[in-house]
């Protein structure tokens, strides 16, 4: 999907929590599943967690994140509940 975006840009306050801009990140995302994730952070990871019917919106939330880290490492706790 070249050029397109599932989350739109967020223009967060300088002094804003990173958790809290990556979770608003998701909070803006164009995927429904999507907002209902949370980022938690650790001294060394920032860690997404929450439910996802597909691997493919794990690894949307995943990207969606990823400018958040600042040098750390992202720990994708995320479960996919396939419903057949």
């Amino acid at each position: 999907m070249k050029g397109s975006s599932t989350v739109a840009p967020v223009a967060a306050a300088e002094g804003q929590p990173v958790p809290q801009r990556a979770t608003e990140a998701l909070r803006h995302s164009c995927i429904p599943a999507l907002r209902r994730l949370t980022v938690e952070e650790e001294p060394s990871a920032l860690v997404l967690k929450g439910r996802l019917p597909s691997y493919y919106y794990k690894q949307l939330a995943q990207e969606a994140v990823l400018p958040y880290l600042g040098g750390r490492e992202l720990h994708n706790q995320v479960v996919v509940v396939q419903h057949g």
